[in-house]
């Protein structure tokens, strides 16, 4: 069902999304759009509502079906679309198939309004031997593009074979397709919006907590039901008999990868390291061999937003940080995996597990929202480039990091430091010390000649004491990140 309100069809947020695809209304030729993204993101429910009064065809692929059950499929559902109870033999080919659906089109009124056909789960259709996209290819290529009315749009869970067939692919559909719309999980102000939608009142820490543990995924969201703590609604999603999420993990990769035991093995790796881990240490930590696999692997769960290659100042690509961002996976393994005794959020908050996961679980939450911080910090304007940053302890010098590095073209850069805190976060003297050694660190490190500020990101703010304000540059608080 996705990210809206089934009573009012009203969608919450999505407001760049819905101007894409409005605005192949405008036009003058036809158009060829892929909406891809991961499962229970809301892709069928935002084509449906944005196309609602122009789809004339719309066709679901059958999971596990053959050609011949998902050739029979595509036949009843345009019988069906039909008026007047036209009957046509079954086609025994997706040739056919496209050329019944060709002589159907052909019988409404040309005008120039557009007519949406609408194929979700497209590599359902797509069967061994089955011919199913050379038939599609050729329905858009010898029919579409003569028209000036067609929408024609492509969409699926399946994000290896959109990736494979749609994005990367130089041959199948790539040159073919006009528009991609990638639908990502809400940020953190359209969760609360759409929480808000549905009556569900929290304060805005109440809903970083539950983002931190489910995300902007829509359908993860639609079963919190308001009047509800925060305690109680996490244990209804994970604890709970009728838990939504319980069993969640081994249905969404699966549902989203061909052969996904490897994207697994490599979520699982990164899901040890807080941190995150280069190419070669998630080669190490999951017992992988080098392989083109895991480099299409990496991209897939990159494009699907579960994890984020972070580049590393002064290094090279290959020394990029995968880091898992997807906080299903990341609270799956750290409370629901292999964890008989955790079966009540009151008393995981009591461990020291906890704390230090919610302070990795803020980071994410801080680096998925870099624009709102940019904008925050009002620099949002000046071209960026975002790293990680991170230095060895050896016999010299102590190891060191830093959550966050915004290295600006005004010849400046901002260090971010990330504190989850349930109240106001006081720097102490011993923790004053420990900043600036960072900041040596760095500058000793990168040989940089910038003006570094440091900036402290944190729940409820930053005090303002003498440790704060002779290293701290400015801070932000989680209302900025909702900006």
């Amino acid at each position: 069902m996705g990210n809206y309100n089934t009573n009012r069809m009203e969608i919450v947020g999505r407001m760049g999304e819905v101007t894409i695809l409005k605005s192949l209304f405008e036009q003058r030729e036809s158009s060829f759009l892929a909406v891809y993204g991961r499962r229970r993101i809301g892709k069928t429910y935002l084509i449906r509502n944005v196309y609602e009064q122009h789809i004339v065809f719309e066709c679901s692929g059958l999971h596990q079906k053959d050609k011949n059950q998902q050739l029979e499929n595509f036949w009843l559902m345009l019988q069906e679309t039909k008026p007047n109870g036209q009957v046509e033999i079954p086609p025994k080919t997706w040739l056919q198939a496209f050329f019944q659906l060709r002589a159907y089109l052909n019988t409404l009124p040309i005008d120039t309004q557009k007519k949406v056909i609408f194929l979700d789960e497209i590599s359902w259709f797509e069967t061994p031997k089955s011919g199913f996209l050379a038939a599609l290819d050729a329905f858009w290529n010898q029919y579409c593009t003569k028209r000036s009315d067609i929408i024609l749009v492509i969409c699926g869970s399946a994000a290896s074979w959109i990736i494979e067939k749609v994005v990367n692919n130089r041959g199948g559909l790539h040159n073919r397709i006009t528009h991609r719309v990638q639908l990502k999980p809400f940020t953190l102000q359209e969760t609360q919006d759409f929480l808000a939608y549905n009556r569900v009142r929290l304060s805005l820490k109440d809903i970083a907590q539950i983002y931190m543990c489910v995300g902007g995924i829509p359908f993860y969201l639609k079963d919190i039901k308001a009047g509800y703590s925060t305690p109680q609604i996490l244990d209804q999603l994970f604890f709970g008999e009728q838990a939504t999420l319980k069993n969640e993990f081994q249905n969404l990769y699966e549902a989203l990868f061909n052969n996904s035991a490897l994207h697994i093995k490599v979520i699982t790796a990164l899901a040890s390291k807080n941190k995150g881990l280069t190419r070669n240490e998630i080669l190490e930590v999951g017992q992988l061999k080098s392989s083109k696999d895991i480099s299409i692997v990496l991209e897939e769960l990159t494009q699907c937003g579960f994890i984020k290659p972070m580049p590393q100042m002064g290094k090279l690509k290959s020394d990029y940080v995968y880091r898992l961002i997807d906080e299903y996976s990341s609270f799956y393994f750290k409370f629901l995996l292999n964890s008989l005794s955790n079966n009540s959020w009151t008393l995981i908050c009591q461990t020291p597990a906890f704390k230090i996961w919610s302070g990795y679980a803020f980071e994410n939450l801080c680096l998925k929202h870099t624009f709102q911080i940019k904008k925050a910090l009002g620099i949002h304007g000046i071209i960026s480039n975002e790293y990680a940053w991170s230095v060895k302890g050896d016999m010299q010098q102590k190891g060191s990091q830093i959550d966050l590095v915004i290295d600006r073209a005004d010849n400046c850069i901002n260090l971010v430091e990330v504190k989850f805190y349930d109240t106001e976060f006081e720097i102490t003297k011993a923790y004053e010390q420990q900043l600036r050694d960072k900041i040596h660190s760095f500058r000793a490190t990168t040989k940089t000649r910038k003006s570094v500020f440091l900036t402290m990101i944190s729940v409820y703010g930053v005090r303002k004491n003498e440790h704060y304000l002779s290293v701290v540059t400015n801070q932000l608080t989680i209302e900025d990140l909702v900006g």
